[in-house]
């Protein structure tokens, strides 16, 4: 679990705990019971995990009260505390839709066999309002047979997402792969939503020969990155994947060209370079790729300086932004954004991370020799995709200096990319 913002509140323990227990009409404008029950993630102590269940057990129907419920049960799974099961379970029964999803999802994380339990998980599935894809999720992770019948009918549900996880739960349930390439064709769903949810389907159904699709999938490179090293980790522990064959898909995706990726998205109408500019502001990263592509395509000349200047107003401050600024840059091939890329390469900020692996694919674009150490210095981060990335813009600048650096790193990815590396130097 990737705990690199879970310790961005300035709490203890004990000030965690006693701000939890604290009735919702007596905390103060500067504190917060949610905060709180996110924060206890950090103990897995039984103090921290009876405030939790203490705190799922106050039923205050205010809005308030009802988050930290539902941040309470989903801290609780996250620590697999199985002592909390009872108390977890009497929420599937709530009128709240949202605390019954945490629930199911918080059942999952823990485990259980118990049929009753999965009985009452799987009675969820009948009511109407309820969002079924992670109750789904949950009963097919415990393998709950007697709920097949009732997934499969959801499979003709009106929500992609939801249509997504259901053919993945059938065809995990039964053995029956012939239905995944239905699930595969969600990846190029106009909703992106739909395209993000269905990589994590593909991911648990470990449906390997998706690999290609999921990298050329116009979703954010987070997405698409785990999706790819959850099924390689698990096809090359079972055997039938190996890393030459992976390399490709993973080094596409680390490059991320917007012309490597089947576009979901198209313009009416010619594009000015100023709505281009904001398209990289979207949520909906694949709106963020096409404008990209048509920034190359149409505007290379006029594109640095419009990029420099929302940089400067407001791309810096806003990291999905900040992130297709910093690749442009490498691909527009504009030396004086030197400066402005070794910047981003070394930004610690959690939320610019993606934009560092960015900075090195567009320094290794820019071919200036300046980058060499400054991405050297970048083989002693704990990150692995900015360690890979580093090691491919060092191989573009035509540095091979890197020897065994990184032979035995911790990360499968690192290590078989410095050992390709050290053959060819070889």
């Amino acid at each position: 679990m990737d705990k690199r913002f879970f310790k961005l509140f300035n709490l203890t323990e004990e000030q965690a705990i006693a701000l939890l227990d604290t009735p919702q009409d007596r905390v103060s404008e500067n504190d917060s019971r949610y905060i709180a029950a996110s924060h206890l993630v950090n103990f897995p102590t039984p103090e921290s995990i009876a405030a939790l269940i203490r705190a799922v057990g106050q039923t205050d129907p205010t809005l308030e009260n009802r988050i930290v419920r539902r941040k309470s049960i989903e801290t609780l799974g996250r620590l697999r505390a199985t002592q909390a099961l009872p108390a977890i379970r009497t929420c599937l029964q709530d009128d709240d839709c949202y605390t019954v999803e945490n629930a199911a999802w918080s059942i999952g994380e823990i485990g259980t066999q118990d049929p009753e339990i999965l009985e009452e998980v799987a009675q969820t599935l009948d009511r109407p309002g309820q969002s079924y894809r992670t109750i789904v999720h949950t009963l097919t992770k415990l393998n709950y047979q007697p709920a097949l019948d009732r997934i499969r009918k959801l499979v003709d549900s009106t929500d992609p997402p939801t249509v997504s996880a259901a053919i993945s739960a059938v065809c995990r349930l039964t053995g029956d792969y012939s239905q995944m390439e239905k699930v595969v064709e969600m990846l190029q769903h106009a909703n992106v939503l739909a395209r993000r949810l269905s990589i994590q389907d593909l991911m648990d159904a470990r449906y390997y020969d998706a690999i290609p699709q999921i990298a050329r999938c116009p979703v954010s490179v987070v997405f698409r990155l785990r999706g790819i090293r959850s099924l390689a980790e698990a096809g090359m522990a079972a055997g039938v994947l190996s890393f030459t064959e992976i390399q490709p898909h993973l080094e596409q995706t680390l490059r991320d060209r917007p012309d490597t990726l089947d576009l979901v998205h198209a313009y009416d109408q010619p594009p000015t370079l100023s709505f281009l500019i904001r398209e990289l502001y979207e949520t909906d990263f694949g709106r963020c790729y096409l404008a990209a592509q048509t920034i190359l395509d149409r505007y290379a000349e006029e594109a640095p300086a419009a990029l420099f200047d929302t940089y400067a107003e407001e791309a810096h401050n806003d990291y999905g932004a900040h992130f297709h600024v910093v690749k442009l840059f490498g691909w527009l091939k504009h030396a004086p954004a030197f400066d402005l890329l070794v910047e981003a390469l070394h930004n610690r900020q959690p939320q610019f991370q993606k934009s560092r692996s960015a900075a090195a694919i567009a320094l290794g674009e820019l071919g200036d020799p300046r980058a060499i150490p400054e991405l050297h210095a970048c083989l002693e981060t704990p990150l692995w995709d900015l360690k890979y990335t580093a090691l491919m813009a060092l191989e573009q600048l035509g540095d091979t200096s890197t020897g065994d650096r990184l032979a035995d790193d911790e990360d499968w990815a690192v290590r078989e990319k410095s050992c390709r590396q050290r053959q060819v130097v070889r």
